[in-house]
């Protein structure tokens, strides 16, 4: 996030002390002290200069400004939004305050603050560049995707060779899937800077989304010949070969990305795929143990519930929601059977051989969107969060109004620590309709 603090530079000149009497002019001369030292990057000079002349002046907002710059490059970013807060006080119509308030709250991942501050700072000064783009890195960051697309789109107006912002706005349309439009700023990124090789890699990457497996492998060459210890490339690389049915050219690259990345468990299943392929079953075999069972989701790791929403908070709220057991028409594949089988069981305290008939009733109704939620809600009951939230998932592709299935997701995201991802779930259940939801969210999300 290089360019999320503005050149300082520019900030700091932008704003200046107007003496009225000889002790404003020590004040001025502290407050020049500091300027001349921040252009030298002597930060810690520069908050002592800084320092001295608000001690002389307390009622002069660059010099609080100036010493939150000063703070914010040494890192204290807490202190710089003090000083950030009093110089707004005392102005509130300075739009670069605003604008690396939010950068210092961004870099404390408040980014719901940021963007108050960003959109403040735009609404002060609509042509800066810079603060379209800080809005746009804070609203991916809490998976803004679209708004944050527009913002890259308006600094790309305003700033057009600006190649992070190109880049940036690139990883966003790979966030919403649409490749053609990365691979085109990927393009730009690397028309105004040929040796970055984040735009090589993010390119190929789109590239094997699109299926242009050849080209693919060229802009991961690329990458790696700039940067030979990227693991996603030498990955994305043997992916594109194994596409290509070069098996034997994939392998060394997935050796490369295990040994970059050790967990890197879909590397191994790459790598056993192509040793499979090329007659090694034995170590085919051993390749897909190694894949299964590396950081398995489903594997019994200990839940850790580090949310303020405790496991027991979670079984009370999650338990109020009513099944949709409705009777439906008996397909010729009985899946309905099963399902309601499924439910009698749980309700008759077996859970297991509830999970069982309505993994048959999936298995023969692959769209059955209940079956899915009610084998989650069983899930997690039984404490397999992870499993709950996998199948609430499929649940919501299958239908994407079922505003239960959102409520219950957002409480068990909450009560394993994703706070924000359970509350815009919980947020997404009452706009459907589930009323509930507004309750928990009073509760826990404010």
């Amino acid at each position: 996030m290089k360019r999320h603090i503005l050149p300082l530079v520019t900030l700091l000149l932008c704003t200046s002390l107007i003496p009225s009497a000889t002790a404003q002019q020590t004040a001025a001369d502290h407050f020049e002290s500091g300027i001349t030292k921040s252009k030298a990057n002597d930060f810690t000079g520069a908050l002592q200069a800084f320092s001295m002349a608000i001690n002389m002046n307390p009622e002069n907002s660059p010099s609080y400004y100036n010493r939150g710059l000063a703070k914010a490059n040494l890192k204290d970013h807490r202190g710089a939004i003090l000083d950030y807060d009093k110089a707004i006080d005392l102005n509130g119509k300075d739009a670069l305050a605003y604008l690396s308030r939010g950068v210092s709250k961004s870099r404390q991942d408040d980014h719901r603050g940021a963007l108050l501050d960003y959109s403040r700072s735009i609404e002060l000064n609509p042509d800066d560049s810079q603060a379209y783009y800080s809005r746009g890195v804070s609203r991916s960051r809490i998976d803004q995707y679209r708004g944050a697309l527009t913002d890259f789109s308006k600094s790309i107006e305003l700033e057009p060779t600006n190649a992070q912002t190109y880049y940036m706005r690139a990883v966003t349309k790979q966030k919403l899937e649409d490749y053609a439009g990365s691979v085109a700023d990927f393009t730009k990124v690397v028309d105004i800077t040929p040796k970055r090789p984040q735009a090589y890699a993010g390119r190929g990457i789109s590239k094997v989304e699109l299926n242009e497996f050849s080209g693919a492998i060229i802009d991961l060459s690329k990458a790696i010949e700039l940067s030979p210890e990227d693991g996603e490339s030498y990955f994305y690389r043997a992916y594109a070969k194994g596409k290509l049915d070069d098996y034997k050219s994939a392998l060394p690259d997935y050796d490369h990305a295990i040994a970059i990345k050790g967990d890197n468990y879909r590397a191994y299943y790459g790598r056993g795929f192509c040793r499979s392929k090329l007659g090694d079953q034995k170590g085919a075999v051993q390749d897909f143990n190694q894949a299964i069972d590396i950081n398995n989701v489903n594997t019994d790791a200990k839940v850790v519930y580090n949310g303020r929403m405790t496991h027991a908070i979670l079984d009370n709220l999650r338990n109020v929601v009513q099944d949709r057991n409705k009777i439906n028409e008996l397909g010729s594949e009985r899946a309905e059977a099963y399902f309601s089988r499924g439910i009698s069981k749980n309700k008759q305290g077996e859970p297991k051989a509830a999970i069982v008939d309505l993994n048959r009733a999936i298995e023969l109704s692959p769209a059955y969107a209940e079956a899915y939620f009610s084998r989650g809600m069983i899930k997690s009951a039984q404490g397999d969060q992870k499993g709950a939230v996998m199948d609430c998932n499929n649940a919501i592709k299958l239908n994407p109004r079922y505003g239960e299935v959102y409520y219950v997701r957002g409480l068990i995201k909450h009560s394993l620590g994703d706070e924000n991802g359970g509350c815009l779930d919980l947020s997404k259940a009452g706009e459907l309709g589930y009323n509930p939801a507004y309750k928990v969210i009073s509760d826990y999300c404010n």
